[in-house]
């Protein structure tokens, strides 16, 4: 029986000043979410210390985190379609600060491992939902600019995490990397409950499968661990046999799906040329700016003689650069081809990459910082237009998939780019950043072409 479609079918947003407030409740979540993901990086030796335990080990406060929210993303996504948008925001807010409680009470490393898991599992919804939330809370012909914020507070949050992280330890304990979310948390939970719009169409007859999630989690879930475990250089015996599990799982997953009218990972989507070609460029853009920013603080503080402070001074200008053109970018989607702009964008990264890995040895710092800009110009200009493209291809009562197929993408371009940069390491040594930001440039060709080819596909919204 197919699921009848109900509600709201002409909704356009919301209007002001209610709109103003909804913003910014959407934009204080996603902050606090991607924010945490990087907060503890700077951290690490300071929390290994105090609670005793290695270096390898203290990794894992990074990766529960991580993996979590990639297990997560989907599932989530879906029961934004089936409950609301509103409501499974509301329940990630509250599930994210009561996870940051719990850790900024952690006096063991099992412990806080454990509440970073639950603190994962808030961003997981606040992740999985966000775009899909923007997408109801703005009109149809400001989406653009919506997605271009959107993009913009995603760069901030990116750039603020270690900044804040060494501000807060000169003058306090770890515990309060992670107290700072809570009454952020409090304040954003009453103004969602407030100010977020419901869900302005539902599919009705539909249910929430336990065993997709269960499946969905177990995929996602082996497939990032076989990228970490080979990252960190795991005995290749247990790769294989975690590879050899995650392509059953991956197997049986994704028969069951296929066969469903709303699959949790959204085949009914991904048929749409618009929406898959859109979500592999995607991928392809996150797996070059992990690629870009993992190993260029090897090359500066290496081969240029940086220290610490010098190189992450030199890579904020990629964010810098992101805050002013993500949102410059929105504002043109409705006068230029979204693919022509994503090419466009994804073609200066690979531009820049070349410029960087060919950098002669006496290069000044203004150098360094125009190249690794006209990144950040690149990757500003090109996330825009493509997360619009991606939203506007999917049917309206799908939104909460299409946002968590965003994320998704995010997410594994970012780990499998992290990941290309230890193998480059493994096979290159000293040499290996530059065969990084090499290897950057050729990924963010071939997503140049494929950007270049939506242009042939008929635009739809």
């Amino acid at each position: 029986m197919k699921g009848e479609i109900t509600g709201n079918l002409e909704w356009d947003g919301l209007h002001r000043p209610k709109i103003y407030y909804a913003i910014i409740t959407t934009f204080c979540g996603l902050f606090l979410s991607v924010l945490d993901g990087t907060i503890c990086n700077v951290a690490l030796p300071t929390i290994a210390l105090r609670l005793d335990i290695s270096p390898s080990d203290s990794i894992w406060i990074v990766n529960a985190f991580q993996l979590v929210i990639m297990m997560f993303l989907l599932p989530f996504a879906s029961l934004g379609e089936l409950f609301g948008y509103k409501k499974v925001y509301l329940y990630g807010v509250v599930v994210f600060t009561l996870g940051s409680l719990f850790c900024a009470l952690s006096h063991t490393f099992h412990v806080l491992v454990a509440s970073r898991v639950i603190q994962g599992a808030g961003a997981a919804m606040i992740m999985s939902v966000n775009t899909s939330l923007i997408k109801i809370i703005y009109p149809k012909r400001h989406l653009g600019k919506g997605v271009g914020l959107n993009a913009t507070v995603v760069a901030i949050a990116s750039v603020t995490g270690p900044s804040l992280a060494a501000a807060i330890l000169s003058v306090a304990t770890w515990e309060w990397l992670f107290a700072i979310n809570i009454p952020i948390g409090i304040v954003t939970w009453f103004m969602g409950r407030k100010f977020l719009p419901d869900n302005p169409t539902r599919v009705v007859g539909r249910h929430f499968n336990v065993a997709d999630t269960v499946l969905n989690a177990a995929t996602f879930g082996l497939m990032i661990g076989c990228i970490e475990a080979y990252s960190h250089g795991l005995d290749w015996h247990k790769i294989l046999i975690a590879v050899a599990v995650f392509f059953l799982v991956g197997f049986i997953y994704v028969r069951t799906q296929l066969r469903k009218e709303y699959p949790m990972l959204p085949f009914d989507l991904l048929r749409i040329p618009m929406f898959s070609m859109s979500v592999g460029t995607s991928i392809l853009s996150f797996t070059v700016q992990q690629l870009m920013m993992v190993s260029m603080p090897f090359l500066l503080m290496h081969c240029y003689g940086y220290d610490a402070v010098g190189t992450g001074l030199i890579m904020t200008a990629s964010p810098l650069a992101i805050m002013f053109v993500a949102p410059a970018a929105g504002w043109m989607i409705g006068k230029i081809h979204p693919g022509i702009l994503g090419g466009a964008g994804i073609s200066l990264m690979s531009v820049s990459c070349c410029l960087l890995a060919f950098m002669p040895q006496d290069v000044s710092h203004f150098g360094f910082v125009w190249r690794i800009m006209l990144f950040g110009a690149g990757f500003g200009l090109f996330q825009s237009p493509n997360n619009h493209i991606l939203l506007s291809s999917a049917p309206a009562h799908r939104s909460g998939s299409a946002g968590g197929m965003l994320a998704s993408a995010r997410l594994i371009g970012q780990t499998t780019g992290a990941a290309l940069v230890a193998m480059m390491f493994n096979y290159f040594d000293s040499s290996a950043p530059y065969k990084a930001l090499l290897l950057g440039a050729a990924i963010a060709l071939c997503g140049a072409c494929l950007s270049s080819l939506r242009l042939k596909v008929r635009k739809i919204n």
